[in-house]
Order: C-alpha cells, then structure tokens, then sequence
C-alpha cells in the first residue's frame, strides 16, 4: 500500500519544479526580442509591412512585452498638409519607446530616424508633381525635426518635435 503512493507522490515531487520553470519563463520576454525589435525598425519597406501586421495584431505579439502606445506625431500635426503621417509617426514612436526599454535607445536613434523618414517618403510616393514635392519637403522637415530634437518619449514626454507655429 504503502509503494502505491509512493509512485504518485514522486511523480506530482518532480513535476512540480518544472511547471514552475515553465510559468516563470512564460511570463519573461522571448530571448529572440530585440531580434524581433531590430526586425520591425529597419528603413525597408518589408519592415514597415511587419511592423505594421503586428500592430495589427498585437495580442500575437503580447508575450515580447512590446510598448505600443503613442502620441503620434506628438505636438506636430498628424496629417500635415492633408499628408497622412500618422502610421509613420506611430512606427517612430514604437521604436523610441521599445529601445529605451531596452536600454539601447542611444545606439539605436539614428536607425529609428531613418526608418521613419523612409516611411514618410513612402506616403509621399503616393502624389506626383507639386503635390509629391510638397509631401517630400514635409517629410525632410519632420525628419530633421526627430533628428535634432529627437528624445526618449518615456524620457521627455511629447518633446520630439518642437511645437507647431
């Protein structure tokens, strides 16, 4: 009688340590996140594609502990001109935040810059003529905007683009 618990009492013994190892590393972010980071914040097309899937779809991704809110184009119109710079906006702020997170946001920040200023040229590459010129000043000023005055949005708040007039 006696070995007919044992056998059981054993099992549940060992079993226990490793559903606990299992639930403490469901709760960690996948070693493969800043991979995952690196991936969705590149200046490429493909890139921006992904990102923008995976906003999409966030709750595939909620086990990475990625940062998705934003203030878009944080004191600076969201759509300047009638150009629509949201998304763009959106995809910037998601790398500041998450690489400041991660505590590479300094070795990070130019790549960010760069990626968003491919996005906005991808929204411009929409128009022609004028229309497209205008679009693509635009886009340059936001870009040297983030590119000089650019800071963590988790460490400065909405101070990324100075103030529109």
């Amino acid at each position: 009688m006696r070995r007919r618990f044992t056998v059981p009492l054993a099992a549940v013994a060992l079993s226990l340590p490793l559903s606990l190892i299992t639930a403490a590393s469901a709760s960690a972010a996948p070693a493969d996140k800043p991979q995952v980071l690196s991936a969705w914040t590149q200046t490429s097309a493909s890139s921006h594609n992904a990102w923008k899937a995976a906003r999409n779809n966030q709750g595939a991704w909620s086990a990475y502990g990625f940062n998705w809110s934003t203030d878009y184009c944080s004191s600076s119109p969201d759509n300047p001109f009638g150009f629509p710079f949201q998304t763009s906006c959106a995809r910037h702020d998601f790398g500041y935040r998450n690489y400041k997170a991660a505590g590479t946001f300094s070795a990070n920040k130019a790549r960010v810059d760069s990626a968003f200023y491919e996005d906005l040229k991808r929204v411009c590459a929409g128009y022609s003529g004028a229309t497209k010129t205008s679009c693509n000043g635009t886009a340059w000023t936001y870009y040297q905007a983030v590119s000089v005055f650019g800071v963590s949005p988790a460490k400065a708040g909405s101070a990324r683009l100075p103030k529109a007039a």
